[in-house]
Parts: structure tokens; C-alpha cells; sequence
């Protein structure tokens, strides 16, 4: 049995610093060529920021219903049983959980690269798995000791991002509204599909706050802190994000800020160091490397922590490798499912297929994002007699519109993607024999 260790602080730190990795320091280069306009970018981040709000809204209500190690998979497996939640379990096991860790610790170990003489320590690659290594086992230390280096982390970035942005709003050389400006010929409205594909770059940046509900079972007062520490987390990144990239826009011309690093051009600055440089000069770029790879390392261990417990609730149940049930008998965290996670993610991290396993599993997560959203109207039905100390703001239109928008997004991901899509659909489905194998047993 779990004991509840972390407070409030360490809830709101999980949210806000697995959700600030390093999309918010490179998606606005992408965006920008995707949509032509600053107001169009702005905009797209608003609309992901608060489609994000209304799933955490609805997710809260869910962690304060089933406050239970797991998350998602819990949520999945008491509205529509076994099937379901473990094909959630099967994927984040597999794909979505290693594959993100993996690459943090592979950028993180990017962003370091100017700033850390890598050949001390074999090279990029040791180094990414080094850092795999250490927060593995500061996890596996106790679940106190891995929330309040999140909330160290997590303090760090954020006083980054504010310090980007003063600096940007009180020194930046040239700054001023007139950057604002788009190219004459992109002003106009880009298009449903286009807004669309700028909205989904930005949920990329946005990801992580699904995640709290998964440490719920280490959560003291639960029906009070996951509420208020998924609404606040959530409401606060909406705000960084959206004042970051006004001031991105405010120090840099357009033009500036679409030739920045992205998949198109990824030999050139990121934005945000583009931004820096405004103010701080040539020093803008190894201040800025030192805070992506702060950024990193927090989400990275951020996602140790929590996917870690989905494994673990499932062999609790049966469903999965019995030892993944395992805890340590005086810290208890679920040891052997995080030293498994953190082998899986070294092995991705080692032979560099983390990037396209990442790509096939966002289309399959925001599957099961729909899916678990649509609980709350399943539990509304079925357990109108349990006692909601927090009720879905918003109750059903909040819901309702989350489900409605990523349906349109899945939609618009099967157009535009259906070959990333049709692998992400393959690896869940790979989950299926294996269910009737585990039930079997």
C-alpha cells in the first residue's frame, strides 16, 4: 500500500514542470511557417492552452473520484473494463513513456553540449543515459525526494522563462510593436487544416498535464490538492506561454522568428535564443543552453515519476508482469517498474528510434485522451451517490467541446499523418493478443 507524501506544492510542481519541456523555446518557428502571422501563432496557442485547461478540468474530477496509482488507466478500466485500460497500459508501457524520457534525456543532453565537454563523459549518448540512470534512481529513492527535486527543477525553469521575458520587455535592442508585422501576403486566415496543424504543434508543448493523476495514490488529500494543483498547473502554463511568445514576437522581426531552429531548418538558433540574444548578447546562447537543458531534465524526471506508476497499477490488478507490482519495502515506490522503465528508455535513448516512436504514439495518446474525458459523463451516470468535493467546471460543455475538438484533431492527424497514425493504431492494437496472453495466465 502506498503511503501520500507529496503536498501541494510538489502536485503543482509535477504539473507545471512535466508540462514545460522544450516546446516553448522552439515550437513558435514551426507555427510561424505553418500560419504566417504572429496573431495566428498567438492565437493557436491560446486555443491548445485552453484545450488543455479542459481536459485538466475534467481529469480532476476523475483523480479526485479514484485517487489511485495509475491515472488514465484506472479511469479507463472502471468505465469500460480491462480491454481498454490495458491497451492504454500497453502502449505507455511500451512506446509513450520510454520514448518520451528517452528523448529528454537525448535533448537534454543536446542542449548541454555547448556548455558540458561531453567527450568527459564517452559522448552524447552516455551522457543521455546517464541522466536516465541518475533519475531512475532518485525515483526509486522515495517518491518525497523525486517531488521536491521537481519543485527545484521546476522553480528554475520558470524563473528562466520570466527572466527571458523582462529582459526582453525592458533591454532587447529593436524590440517593439513593428515586429509584430507579418509579410503582406500572409495575413489573411491560413486555413482550417493549417490552424489545426499549428493548434497540434502546440498541444506538443502543452503535454504532460495528464499526468498528475498517475502518483494520485501518493497524493495527500487528494480530493483537494489534485483539483486545485491540475486547474492552477494548468492555468499558469497557459499564461508563461502565451507572455513568452509575445515577447518572442515583441523582440524579433517575423522573419526572424520563421527561419528559427525546426524540423525545416534545424542548424539555426532556436527562437528563444534569438530572443535573448536581443538583450544579452553573445553570452544569450550558453545562458539560454544551460535553461533548456534545466527544462528538459525536469520534464524528464517529471515523466519517470508518473508513468512509472502506470505499469505498477496494472500488475496490481493482474493485468501485467506480476513484479511490476513490486514496492520497496521502506520508500515505497514501485521499484522494478521504474528500473524496467528506465532499461526501456536507455535502449531507446542508446539506438536513437525515440523520435519516430514518439511521433507514432501522440495520435494513440490523444486516442485515449478522448476516451478517458468521456468517463466523466459514464461515472455522472453510473455513481451519482459518490460524494464531488470538485465538480468538471464548465459540466457537460467543458467536457463535451475537449472531446469534440480532439476528435477534430484525430481527424485532422489521419489526413494529414496517416502514416504515423496507422503505426500509432498498430501498436495498440499489438496489445490486443497480448490482453488475451496476460488474462490467460
Amino acid at each position: 500500500m502506498q503511503t501520500r507524501r507529496l503536498g501541494l506544492l510538489d502536485s503543482f510542481s509535477l504539473v507545471v514542470g512535466t508540462i514545460i519541456g522544450t516546446g516553448v523555446f522552439l515550437k513558435a518557428a514551426i507555427m510561424s511557417q505553418t500560419v504566417g502571422s504572429p496573431l495566428y501563432v498567438l492565437l493557436a496557442w491560446v486555443a491548445a492552452g485552453l484545450l488543455a485547461l479542459a481536459g485538466a478540468l475534467t481529469y480532476a474530477e476523475l483523480g479526485m473520484l479514484f485517487p489511485q496509482a495509475g491515472g488514465e488507466y484506472v479511469y479507463l478500466r472502471k468505465a469500460y473494463g480491462d480491454l481498454p485500460a490495458f491497451l492504454y497500459g500497453w502502449q505507455r508501457f511500451w512506446a509513450a513513456a520510454p520514448g518520451s524520457i528517452a528523448a529528454y534525456a537525448v535533448g537534454s543532453a543536446t542542449f548541454a553540449a555547448p556548455i558540458i565537454d561531453m567527450s568527459i563523459f564517452g559522448g552524447p549518448k552516455v551522457f543521455a543515459v546517464s541522466l536516465i540512470a541518475i533519475f531512475t534512481l532518485i525515483n526509486c529513492a522515495g517518491v518525497v525526494l523525486g517531488g521536491h527535486v521537481q519543485s527545484f527543477l521546476t522553480a528554475l525553469k520558470v524563473f528562466l522563462i520570466l527572466f527571458v521575458i523582462g529582459g526582453i520587455f525592458f533591454f532587447a535592442q529593436s524590440a517593439g510593436v513593428h515586429n509584430f508585422e507579418a509579410p503582406a501576403e500572409s495575413t489573411g486566415w491560413p486555413g482550417l487544416s493549417a490552424f489545426g496543424a499549428a493548434i497540434l504543434a502546440a498541444t506538443w508543448a502543452y503535454g504532460g498535464w495528464d499526468n498528475l493523476p498517475m502518483v494520485a495514490g501518493e497524493i495527500k488529500d487528494p480530493k483537494r490538492n489534485i483539483p486545485l494543483s491540475l486547474g492552477l498547473g494548468v492555468l499558469a502554463i497557459v499564461f508563461i506561454y502565451v507572455l513568452v511568445h509575445i515577447a518572442y514576437f515583441y523582440a524579433l522581426p517575423f522573419s526572424e522568428v520563421m527561419s528559427a531552429n525546426s524540423k525545416y531548418n534545424p542548424d539555426a538558433l532556436p527562437v528563444a535564443t534569438k530572443a535573448a540574444q536581443t538583450f544579452l548578447g553573445s553570452i544569450g546562447y550558453p545562458i539560454l543552453a544551460g535553461g533548456f537543458f534545466l527544462s528538459a531534465i525536469g520534464a524528464m524526471n517529471g515523466s519517470v515519476l508518473t508513468n512509472s506508476r502506470v505499469p505498477y497499477a496494472l500488475a496490481q490488478d493482474g493485468l501485467f508482469f506480476k513484479p511490476l507490482a513490486r514496492l520497496h519495502p521502506t520508500r515505497q515506490t514501485p521499484v522494478v517498474s521504474l528500473l524496467v522503465q528506465g532499461v526501456l528508455a536507455i535502449i531507446l535513448a542508446l539506438s536513437g528510434t525515440f523520435d519516430q516512436l514518439t511521433d507514432y504514439v501522440v495520435f494513440a495518446s490523444w486516442i485515449f485522451f478522448t476516451a478517458t474525458t468521456s468517463s466523466v459523463f459514464v461515472f455522472r451516470k453510473r455513481y451519482p451517490e459518490l460524494e464531488r468535493t470538485y465538480k468538471t467546471f464548465g459540466y457537460p460543455y467543458v467536457p463535451a467541446l475537449f472531446i469534440l475538438t480532439t476528435i477534430c484533431l484525430l481527424v485532422n492527424t489521419l489526413l494529414n499523418s496517416p502514416r504515423e497514425s496507422a503505426i500509432g493504431l498498430g501498436i495498440i492494437a499489438a496489445g490486443v493478443p497480448a490482453y488475451w496472453l496476460m488474462k490467460k495466465r
